[in-house]
């Protein structure tokens, strides 16, 4: 085959370059464009880390360049003892003139000295600093406007830029990736200011406490954290099905179990963790119509200490009337009220009264409530819409003792074989069934709700859980959310309130149709929003606090087989078994 023509390097510039530019005394009109450079023109005494940070982040189109050229030492010392010498000299004639000191002199020897002293020491180099920045904008208006919010910006920092008058051809080619600094405007600066430069700042959150969550993407650094050690310990994770969110959540509860707390409890839509319940010899109830294992809705709590047995039950009767107001439907003022007598009435045919010692009663089942309903004037109808859970199709889910035992470090409860239309009223069942478990004694725990759209579907079972993140704190409890619906949750009045009382976040891959509502929710850039709508499974942003960082989570090879769901490598591990 014969070779193919080479393009020669001019060839190359005229199928990349623009046709033209149209260049003005303060800005370039190239194509469709306009494009204005700046240079910084001078720096406050000190510089610290992150100034440049909010310029980075800004969410506009602009480019940056940054040349540093180093400056021989001995040039530089040379320099600056003929400086000192000046600077001595200034000093010295405002003194015989009688003036009073002038401190700005006397700071300007001192940073002189110092700077000497760090070269000849080598702890300090010196180098020529060049930054130019360059905007574009679809039309004039808007370059005006976006200079003006960059200069305002710079100037809050004490940062000051200036155009490059009669210069912005120049500009532009010092911003373009060529290696050519055309308008060579220079600041000299020794090292420790120039770090503060690196545009890619991140957080960092390590500490001596606590599980590793990832690895830092930005450093490397290991990611790990105490969530007991914020504010609170609540943790929402946000992400799109297949984006690694149970993945995560079960390698957070593997490390958390072994750096030692008391007891993890997970609501598993999905059977996702049998395995894990059944590797580390954990409790596993399948709550559903035709399981052996039940939840009586009506048990009593246990009385917290500090708390009076009546504020208790009257707390457990309103709680219980959410419940079911979530089975019924929509009530009318009447009905409410007269479901609440019929509450009352029913924990009182069983001696259960709040003026009255009720420790070592059995609690009544959902079919008193019916039977009570019955026989209240007005109290039928509601009693009919009853009879599916007591006798119905629906009466092997609720109406009956509770017989699970609960005494283990690891409780998952699943709710994937419970019909779709009673899977809120599961969830809510067992969640109240876990808070009382929680409040009848203090000690470390974690509580993971999967697929927590599904309680923000309906007011009720979105209060309730609301009200179970606010006062977990109290309990020395932590409770992380996850869910895959971000809209519906976001959507609910109650979603805001839960992810402001929830100190850790995660943000794994986002779907583009609910990306701006994660936007707006978690104030991302828009750096961050392309991040996590391209990000790969396992990787996201980790929130702790106000700080947060890009994470990748890291399993190790054991945890892997343990936690793994991909079907691929399960049918490999199978076939495995089986030869």
């Amino acid at each position: 085959m014969p070779d193919e023509p080479k393009l020669e390097d001019g060839q190359v510039r005229q199928i990349i370059a623009p046709a033209g530019a149209e260049v003005s005394s303060n800005y370039l009109k190239i194509g469709d464009k306009f494009a204005k450079s700046f240079f910084v023109l001078s720096y406050p005494r000190y510089l610290s880390t992150g100034w440049f940070e909010p310029l980075i982040n800004l969410p506009n189109l602009f480019d940056v360049a940054i040349f540093v050229n180093p400056v021989d030492t001995g040039t530089a010392l040379k320099h600056l003892q003929k400086k000192a010498g000046q600077i001595e000299s200034q000093i010295n004639d405002e003194q015989e003139k009688g003036l009073v000191r002038n401190p700005m002199l006397e700071t300007a020897m001192q940073d002189v000295e110092n700077l000497r002293d760090s070269l000849q020491q080598s702890q300090e180099k010196l180098f020529n600093a060049g930054v130019y920045i360059t905007i574009y904008a679809d039309n004039l208006e808007e370059l005006a406007r976006l200079e003006s919010k960059l200069t305002t910006m710079m100037e809050a920092k004490l940062v000051y830029l200036k155009p490059a008058l009669f210069e912005q051809m120049e500009g532009l080619s010092s911003i373009l990736p060529l290696n050519e600094d055309k308008l060579q405007v220079y600041t000299p600066m020794n090292t420790s200011p120039l770090s503060s430069f690196f545009p890619f700042v991140s957080e960092d959150l390590s500490s001596n406490q606590g599980i590793m969550y990832g690895i830092n993407l930005h450093n490397n650094n290991l990611v790990i954290f105490d969530r007991f050690s914020l504010e609170n310990a609540n943790q929402v994770v946000f992400a799109k099905s297949g984006s690694g969110k149970s993945y995560t959540t079960k390698l957070e509860i593997i490390r958390s179990l072994m750096m030692g707390v008391d007891m993890v409890i997970v609501i598993d839509p999905e059977n996702e963790y049998e395995r894990l319940a059944k590797t580390f010899g954990g409790s596993m109830f399948n709550i559903s119509l035709s399981s052996h294992e039940h939840i009586n809705p009506f048990d009593l709590p246990a009385i917290p200490e500090g708390e009076t047995p009546s504020d208790v039950l009257r707390s457990h009767i309103v709680t219980l009337a959410s419940l079911l107001k979530l089975m019924l439907g929509k009530l009318s003022p009447e009905e409410d009220a007269l479901l609440d007598r019929a509450l009352t009435e029913t924990y009182a045919s069983r001696e259960i009264t709040p003026d009255a010692d009720f420790s070592g009663k059995d609690a009544p089942l959902l079919g008193d409530l019916e039977t009570i309903l019955r026989n209240l004037e007005g109290g039928r109808e509601l009693a009919e819409k009853l009879y599916k859970y007591t006798q119905g199709s629906f009466s092997g889910f609720l109406n009956q003792p509770t017989n699970i035992d609960v005494d283990n470090r690891l409780i998952v409860f699943s709710i994937r074989d419970l019909e779709e239309e009673l899977r809120p009223v599961g969830m809510f069942v067992v969640l109240n069934f876990i808070w009382s478990l929680i409040r009848a004694k203090l000690a470390k725990r974690l509580l993971f709700i999967d697929e927590a759209w599904i309680m923000m579907k309906n007011e009720d079972s979105a209060t309730f859980l609301f009200g179970l993140v606010k006062r977990a704190r109290k309990y020395f409890l932590g409770i992380s959310t996850i869910t895959q619906d971000v809209e519906d949750f976001l959507r609910s009045p109650y979603g805001r309130p839960i992810i402001t009382n929830s100190s850790l976040q995660l943000l794994l891959k986002q779907a583009p149709a609910t990306i701006d509502i994660v936007a707006k929710a978690f104030d991302l850039t828009e750096a961050e929003k392309n991040f996590l709508l391209g990000a790969e499974v396992g990787t996201g942003i980790f929130f702790a606090g106000k700080r947060h960082v890009a994470i990748q989570i890291v399993p190790s090879y054991f945890e892997d087989q343990i936690i793994t769901t991909n079907p691929e490598q399960l049918l490999e591990e199978k076939d495995s078994l089986s030869g």
